[in-house]
């Protein structure tokens, strides 16, 4: 089987950066596209799969998967032998909850602190809405590494889908120099810390596209 995987920019997408993770972490082979965001190339490529339009997108032969969440669990239903999930029922069930949790909330701490690689850590003031999100967050983590992360720096012990989930918020919270708890910021240390995302991170650190929507000093741009 041979998988391609498309996405956008590696500063920014955060949704590009969890399938890509998890799908490196378990040693899935994949060929990367990368498509800058908002470009016509962009656009054009897109619309010729008739899917959402967005990124990330994953081509498996003539099928078809898009969404973050999506393409993990499709990857794992064809790689079985592959550590994508955790094993654990109970470990699993904790993590495929969260992952979805994280799919489809935190809405205001994604839109008050975006994903941005480039941006040297500084603190910014967030709305109550945000906090709560931080905090809701903070919670899984400790619950999730108290639990079932005894055999390693990850939620669930050994790095895992869930955890790829997490690592764009991994990398808000060290952008953005939110406080942590000594427990989330040891897990925020291993996540920054991870081989197959420091890869993504040197490759973010060359790109020279800037995207205005996801520079919070905007029209400052401020870089490492």
């Amino acid at each position: 089987m041979s998988f391609t995987l498309i996405i956008g920019n590696k500063t920014y997408s955060s949704w590009s950066l969890r399938p890509w993770l998890a799908l490196s972490a378990a040693g899935v082979p994949f060929q990367e596209k990368l498509l800058p965001l908002g470009s016509d190339m962009f656009r054009e490529t897109l619309a010729e799969f008739g899917t959402s339009g967005r990124v990330p997108l994953l081509l498996d032969g003539e099928v078809k998967v898009w969404e973050s969440l999506a393409i993990i669990d499709h990857v794992a239903e064809r790689h079985p032998d592959r550590p994508i999930w955790p094993q654990d029922p109970a470990a699993r069930g904790m993590a495929r909850s969260i992952a979805a949790e994280m799919h489809a909330g935190f809405q205001a701490l994604r839109n008050e602190l975006p994903m941005n690689l480039a941006r040297p850590p500084e603190t910014r003031a967030i709305t109550s809405k945000a906090a709560a999100d931080v905090s809701r967050i903070l919670s899984i983590f400790v619950e999730a590494r108290r639990r079932f992360g005894a055999d390693g720096p990850f939620l669930f012990g050994r790095f895992c889908a869930a955890d790829a989930m997490f690592a764009p918020v991994a990398t808000r919270l060290a952008t953005y120099m939110v406080p942590l708890d000594p427990i989330s910021e040891s897990y925020v240390q291993a996540i920054l810390a991870q081989p197959d995302f420091v890869r993504w991170r040197e490759a973010a650190l060359k790109e020279e596209w800037v995207v205005a929507e996801d520079e919070v000093d905007w029209p400052e741009v401020k870089r490492f």
